[in-house]
């Protein structure tokens, strides 16, 4: 068969698309410390220990054992049973403000030092994401502020 020039654009446009549209998949380590390997199995080189809740996004699972990348946009792979779908994000800017409502002129309830870890209350939403700090502040912050949501 040959391909018009028509035909092959709208094919890749809607590939692209599809592409496009693809969201990211965020986990976390589950209750316990998981070992992240280099490979996909527990006779790969042992890289780190992710501590309990750290998040990860997920990049490809195969045969029980997840592929992620971490806030330092690292890879490694992770037995899948030590993920849980709990979502966690990271602080990842200094001094992060957490307002009482989605606005940047809205109350600030808590301020929250960079590489902390919030857990996460409700999905994005116009750029603002709904958090919890564990010592009990709830409140919004921009998502650029954070990663993991």
């Amino acid at each position: 068969m040959k391909w018009s020039f028509p035909a092959y654009a709208a094919l890749l446009m809607s590939t692209l698309a599809t592409g496009v549209t693809h969201a990211a998949d965020f986990k976390a380590v589950g209750a316990n410390p998981a070992i992240m390997y280099n490979a996909p199995s527990e006779r790969g080189r042992k890289i780190f220990i992710a501590p309990r809740g750290m998040p990860v996004e997920i990049i490809l699972t195969q045969n029980g054992w997840s592929k992620v990348r971490d806030v330092a946009g690292d890879l490694s792979w992770v037995d899948a049973s030590a993920l849980t779908s709990k979502r966690n994000v990271i602080v990842t800017s200094a001094n992060l403000k957490l307002h009482a409502t989605a606005e940047e002129n809205s109350a600030v309830v808590a301020t929250v030092d960079k590489n902390v870890l919030l857990e996460l209350v409700t999905p994005p939403a116009s750029g603002w994401v709904k958090l919890k700090h564990k010592d009990g502040p709830i409140g919004f912050a921009r998502t650029n502020e954070v990663w993991g949501e």
